[in-house]
């Protein structure tokens, strides 16, 4: 089963979460060069803090705490020791750019935390082989909405059909290394690229984690407590049982289910 990331600063909302069945609450305290990135996009930019890495590992005696930090900076040994002191289980450095940057994330959390990786550039990509060398990376996420902004994409996903996250994966298949990417919606869900499309593509690629996307629980439209714990119940249950389906299938259905995501992505590229 794919590992399951919601992102949150609430504890309350992180408890339900955990409760319904998600693998990872996700702090994300990256701030510095994203607004800049992705000024005017409808992306979520979060700013959360130790603290909310405190207050939310407090609740949290299942799930995972998965943490993303700033891109390497002047501060990034005081953050990163900050970070793994509040209780961070996971540790992701976003925005790397070269091998020397990936050295110095994977020198200053020394064994004390997992590593992720964010792979979410172009020249990411390119010096990745560099990067595998290295020990003590234990996952890799791609990032599709950066590294489609990097390659100059009109749409995220075009990246898993145009044999950008082929190359990747295969790269990290061969050194054992989990990874995932994007994120992925209600399985159902009247979305323009459907979630069931997304998941088979997972399943065909060897990735082993997502993100839950806003779509999943979008907190700005859902505030009762509740209602949220039904969302994430549901949503999280029919996720399952489909990926219990995706788990028998066969080649030829995932390279049926490629060429009808294609057709979806072309049609959103067109519009």
């Amino acid at each position: 089963m794919l590992k399951l990331f919601y992102i949150t600063n609430n504890p309350k909302i992180a408890l339900l979460a955990q409760n319904a069945g998600v693998d990872r609450i996700f702090i994300d305290m990256e701030y510095i060069g994203k607004d800049k990135r992705q000024g005017g996009l409808d992306t979520v930019k979060n700013h959360h803090t130790v603290d909310d890495v405190k207050n939310v590992r407090r609740v949290l005696d299942k799930s995972k705490l998965l943490v993303r930090v700033n891109p390497i900076h002047e501060n990034s040994q005081n953050e990163i020791d900050e970070v793994v002191s509040a209780g961070a289980d996971y540790i992701m450095l976003p925005m790397w750019k070269t091998p020397g940057e990936v050295k110095r994330f994977l020198d200053i959390v020394n064994g004390r935390a997992k590593t992720m990786l964010l792979l979410e550039t172009d020249e990411a990509r390119l010096c990745l082989d560099d990067v595998l060398e290295f020990d003590g990376i234990d996952e890799v996420h791609i990032g599709l909405n950066d590294l489609s902004l990097s390659q100059k994409k009109k749409f995220l996903f075009q990246l898993v059909t145009d044999g950008t996250v082929d190359e990747i994966a295969k790269k990290l298949n061969e050194k054992n290394i989990p990874f995932g990417f994007g994120g992925v919606g209600k399985v159902g869900s009247n979305n323009l690229l459907p979630a069931k499309n997304i998941l088979a593509e997972h399943y065909r690629l060897g990735s082993s984690m997502v993100i839950l996307s806003r779509s999943f629980c979008d907190l700005r439209y859902n505030t009762d407590e509740e209602q949220i714990k039904k969302i994430f119940n549901n949503g999280i249950k029919e996720l399952r049982e489909y990926e219990n389906k995706l788990a028998v299938c066969d080649a030829h259905f995932f390279e049926i289910n490629k060429i009808e995501t294609q057709k979806y992505i072309n049609k959103i590229v067109d519009r």
